[in-house]
């Protein structure tokens, strides 16, 4: 009858309907990419971040067959690039290089245009690099506990720079404050950039820094270091104490930078994405290049990467807190 040829009609339909999407989802990450990648930095051209997603875009490239495109989208903290990626189709076509900024800013700004724990799909914290503490070397001290006897006779007098509010630079130098019970004065800059001349020439006398950007400086002698703010000296410096060796136990910041994509975007293509990165990082070439730019290669799981963001966004809550910063 025509109701049993209905009934069973749909039966083969139900039946058939998972047989169909199966290979459709399977020929996805196989055929993936089959266009040209974006690839979201959300600072100007130059940065570390800038630097690290161009080499990573050139193996890509190589690796995946497709033009990996790098596109700058600066502006909000990195808030805008990170929208762009955010409310991009989750296909794979996008993904952004974040900076550790990316977990500050739901602290510092009162209508973040995103979640960063549920718009985005980790793949990996590609690489880290270190924060230098320098001081004009006017100032008389030669190590951390020689700078807090110092600054506690000037409270308030110190200038420190930094490329604008809530930056890890700014936290870095808050969280040294509340730890070593110490005043300075916040001077922010536009960017890095601006910032190394007004050190050199000692208008502003103390900056937490990439130490890519200082160790020339460094060497020179025209700053000089007192500590890095991780937990391990540094390899392209291991004559650098850490802050934590120097009487503050509880200190530890550095500058991360990872990759993600917008959530939603299928498993096989984060998993495959997050395979082909991680192997043009772990080459020797490629760990060596990026280490003549103070960079230290990660290259975590995904997995990895998402308790990272979930810990540090805990982590610099606690510190915006504590120094007393309110959301702008």
């Amino acid at each position: 009858s025509f109701m049993r040829r209905t009934f069973l009609a749909r039966c083969l339909a139900l039946c058939l309907a998972p047989a169909v999407a199966v290979p459709a989802a399977a020929q996805t990450a196989a055929s993936f990419p089959s266009r040209p990648i974006r690839f979201v930095v959300p600072n100007p051209p130059g940065g570390g971040n800038d630097l690290l997603a161009r080499e990573i875009g050139a193996e890509l490239q190589k690796r995946l067959g497709q033009p990996v495109v790098v596109e700058n989208r600066p502006g909000a903290g990195g808030n805008i690039g990170a929208d762009t990626v955010a409310k991009s189709p989750p296909d794979g076509y996008s993904i952004l290089m974040a900076a550790n900024t990316f977990v500050i800013n739901p602290h510092m700004v009162k209508q973040m245009p995103f979640d960063v724990e549920k718009d985005f799909a980790p793949i990996t914290l590609a690489a880290s690099l270190p924060v230098a503490m320098v001081v004009h070397p006017s100032l008389p001290a030669k190590n951390v506990q020689e700078f807090i006897a110092y600054a506690k006779t000037v409270p308030g007098k110190l200038n420190y720079a930094t490329p604008g509010p809530g930056t890890p630079q700014h936290l870095a130098a808050e969280l040294f404050m509340t730890q070593s019970g110490t005043k300075m004065e916040h001077v922010p800059f536009k960017g890095a950039g601006q910032i190394v001349p007004e050190l050199l020439a000692g208008r502003v006398q103390v900056f937490f820094g990439a130490i890519n950007s200082l160790l020339p400086h460094i060497r020179s002698g025209k700053l000089r270091a007192l500590a890095v703010g991780g937990t391990e000296r540094v390899s392209v410096a291991p004559e650098i104490p850490t802050v934590r060796e120097q009487g503050l136990p509880g200190y530890d910041v550095d500058i991360w930078l990872g990759v993600l994509a917008p959530a939603g975007t299928p498993t096989d293509i984060v998993k495959k994405l997050h395979a082909e990165i991680v192997a043009a990082m772990n080459t020797p070439e490629f760990k060596q290049r990026i280490a003549a730019h103070g960079l230290d290669v990660i290259a975590s799981s995904p997995e990895k990467f998402g308790e990272v963001i979930r810990a540090d966004l805990a982590r610099w809550g606690k510190v915006v807190r504590d120094a007393g910063l309110k959301p702008e």
